[in-house]
């Protein structure tokens, strides 16, 4: 009797290890499978945002969180209308995400103003600084960090200038009401004017004046300088069909402009910029205060060259190198 009833007891020990066990494993197995859910608000479709949320989106999938799994994505985008911005940004607000990615300057600004609880990151901002996002960008001091596309406006005029010595006056064209473009602006004057050349500006709205003033900014213009803005973005096509027929040559701060207007530039990869942002939202999503996340600047620049518009202004690239 005394040994059935040991036998009893191991067993009935043996089978609270088993439950204790799967029930560990159940919850380990609920853990890795909770969806994680990040908003994400785009300021308008262009070639650079749409490359910077598909770097976004293949980096997290690398990470192991995949749209329709274990991740939900929560995309909106408001084709450049600051009404959209706003209630676009109250609406990622009301969806308590996990974390928010703005696209671009005025994205950001518009869902910092409405969430300013929620972590948010920030890509393809130039100057977050200026723009109001941070104010410091060592420690972020709101609920915002990310990684800037601010590139390296002097060498790219310089690069302009190399590129062709005997342009004395430089177009600039950008939308004054984006902050990051005219942070860029006031560096390609200066670094003009110090070159002894001539910077000649004017200004959009939206895609709808292009044309008119990419003509006759051509007309006044040797060559042109057009920064990361998002409306000449939008109508980089536009603005190639009208350089091209004034055979005024354009270099561009993006390097994704490049293949619809420009000749060559010193830029970056807004896919890479995208995959950089998402390795953040990974720290974030694992338990990293945003404040602990510095801001990132882009991890590489590269030359980027149009072979078409090389050869139509005679620019060898093995001199540019």
């Amino acid at each position: 009797m005394k040994k059935f009833k040991q036998i009893i007891a191991v067993a009935a020990t043996l089978t609270a290890v088993t439950l204790l066990a799967a029930c560990g494993k159940s919850s380990s197995s609920s853990s890795s499978d909770k969806t994680v859910k990040i908003g994400v608000l785009q300021l308008v479709s262009q070639s650079a945002l749409d490359d910077a949320r598909k770097g976004f989106e293949q980096e997290l999938a690398k990470e192991g969180y995949k749209d329709g799994k274990n991740l939900k994505i929560d995309y909106v985008n408001a084709q450049g209308d600051q009404s959209n911005l706003k209630t676009m940004s109250q609406q990622l607000q009301k969806d308590k995400n996990v974390l928010n990615l703005a696209i671009a300057t005025p994205a950001a600004q518009a869902l910092q103003k409405q969430d300013s609880k929620t972590p948010m990151l920030f890509t393809a901002v130039t100057d977050p600084k200026s723009a109001g996002l941070v104010t410091n960008v060592t420690h972020p001091d709101t609920n915002a960090t990310g990684v800037t596309d601010k590139v390296d406006t002097a060498a790219q005029i310089k690069l302009l200038h190399k590129m062709f010595p005997k342009a004395k006056k430089i177009g600039l064209l950008y939308n004054a009401a984006e902050e990051n473009s005219v942070v860029q602006i006031k560096t390609a004057k200066k670094v003009i004017k110090s070159l002894g050349l001539t910077p000649v500006e004017k200004t959009v709205a939206t895609t709808n004046d292009v044309q008119q003033t990419a003509a006759a900014l051509a007309k006044q213009s040797d060559a042109m300088y057009i920064p990361t803005d998002n409306v000449c973005a939008a109508a980089m096509n536009t603005i190639g069909k009208v350089t091209e027929s004034a055979k005024v040559p354009v270099v561009t701060a993006d390097a994704t402009m490049i293949k619809k207007a420009g000749v060559a530039t010193r830029g970056i990869s807004y896919k890479e910029l995208g995959r950089q942002t998402a390795k953040m939202a990974v720290k974030i999503i694992k338990g990293k205060k945003v404040k602990d996340l510095a801001v990132e600047k882009p991890a590489k620049t590269e030359l980027v060259t149009d072979a078409k518009r090389m050869k139509l202004f005679n620019i060898d690239a093995s001199t540019l190198k």
